[in-house]
């Protein structure tokens, strides 16, 4: 009897072994999985500073025309360990020169590696996903256009089992689903506009939304503030709440911000905003009134006292 249960024991085993193998089995795109589309290098450099690309792959501290140099080399320090930033330049041998249009989609929509490993969502393809196709066929085909990095990254350094890369397709199978940005029939264009910067590309919630212990967004206090993702210090919310938030602001408060860096009291961003500030200046006047106009559409939460 003790036999067959020990038997039957390692049967389930194998089986629940097998299950998680296929449940966590990376999903990936072919070539002819993509839309026939002609890239629009324009429109690449739009979705380039929206995406905010910059702020994190290029090298620390770079300034002027190195911040298009996508070299990677920031670390960025979490509860979850040490996540280096990569090169995502065009070099071919240390950066995604050799990457296929595919396999940078791939990316984007299921947060998976052209080897076909699991991306850490420090990469925020949770929101990145609900960009169109098109769009990131565009902006692979603007930053192919930049300048090669030799620069190769140290691995990330992370504790067991955040480190086990695998178990990522569990946590993907629940918040990264790869559907992209559906307008809102009720909303106007420019608000429908600027839903789709903030959501997708402009992934704003993966710093002002807070997050549940599975390190997801809370989607119901969406933007509204809350501990940084970094672990170190707090975020501002960014609904149109009177008292927490920007309720007191106008729709051209928010513009200016975005232009200039400046706040109505005359304060000015900083730390891992200002960087953010720096591409959302370089987009055109239509966005930013799209973004601001999204933004004080938004119902009001009022924040949550963080965590001490």
């Amino acid at each position: 009897m003790i036999r067959k249960l020990f038997f039957g024991v390692v049967l389930l085993g194998i089986v629940a072994a097998v299950v998680l193998w296929f449940l966590t089995a990376p999903r990936t795109l072919a070539a002819g999985d993509l839309p026939d589309h002609t890239p629009d290098l324009a429109n690449g450099e739009t979705m380039f500073w929206a995406s905010g690309c910059e702020s994190c792959h290029a090298a620390p501290g770079a300034t002027g025309d190195d911040i298009l140099k996508l070299g990677g080399g920031l670390a960025m320090v979490t509860p979850f360990g040490t996540f280096n930033v990569p090169n995502i330049s065009p070099d071919e041998k240390t950066g995604i020169g050799s990457w296929s249009t595919a396999d940078f989609v791939t990316a984007l929509k299921h947060g998976v590696g052209k080897g076909g490993e699991h991306l850490y969502p420090a990469f925020p393809y949770t929101s990145y996903q609900r960009m169109r196709v098109e769009d990131i066929i565009d902006l692979k085909a603007f930053i192919d256009t930049l300048e090669p990095v030799d620069n190769v990254v140290a691995a990330h350094d992370l504790p067991f089992p955040f480190n086990i890369r695998r178990g990522l397709g569990l946590w993907q199978l629940v918040f990264a689903d790869g559907k992209t940005f559906v307008p809102d029939p009720q909303a106007s264009d420019q608000i429908n506009r600027g839903a789709y910067l903030v959501k997708g590309p402009g992934h704003c919630g993966e710093c002002h939304t807070p997050r549940d212990v599975a390190g997801a967004m809370i989607a119901a206090r969406a933007l509204s503030g809350g501990p940084a993702p970094e672990g170190d210090g707090t975020v501002p919310n960014i609904t149109p709440d009177t008292d927490t938030g920007i309720g007191s602001w106008s729709q051209d408060d928010l513009v200016t911000l975005f232009k200039t860096g400046f706040t109505p009291d005359f304060d000015s961003v900083g730390g891992s905003m200002a960087p953010v500030q720096r591409n959302l200046a370089m987009l055109p006047d239509e966005d930013l009134e799209a973004i601001a106009a999204y933004l004080m559409s938004l119902p009001p939460i009022a924040s949550e006292a963080p965590a001490t």
